[in-house]
């Protein structure tokens, strides 16, 4: 997976500045090479709980009904942690693509409450 695509109208975070080289702060970590640890990001729209007997009927066609209602926020999950929540948004009509505009950041998502 690369880098997500910014479409034109959408609203691009800001760029971070470099961060200074480690040789003119040797004891200051790379932060280039941390920004670019790849993560795992994924738009949980819903779950639910199922009894194996029914997820052993399931077949191609069957509807699960899921525990968020239509235009509930979806969750934002960030290797396993919830980080924002988002309204789903037709992104190009044409491919049928979708996305996430984000509406919340969940308190405690943070660095500083990642320690």
């Amino acid at each position: 997976m690369g880098e997500p695509e910014i479409l034109p109208g959408a609203s691009k975070a800001p760029e971070t500045p470099d961060p200074a080289p480690a040789a003119a702060n040797p004891g200051a970590p790379n932060l280039s090479t941390i920004l670019s640890i790849p993560v795992t990001v994924q738009v949980v729209l819903g779950s639910t709980s199922l009894p194996v007997a029914s997820l052993m009927k399931l077949a191609r066609g069957a509807v699960i009904s899921l525990d968020q209602r239509v235009g509930d926020p979806v969750d934002i999950v960030v290797n396993g942690r919830v980080v924002a929540r988002g309204e789903i948004v037709v992104v190009d009509e044409v491919s049928q693509r979708f996305g996430v505009s984000l509406v919340e950041i969940v308190a405690g998502a943070s660095l500083e409450q990642a320690a």
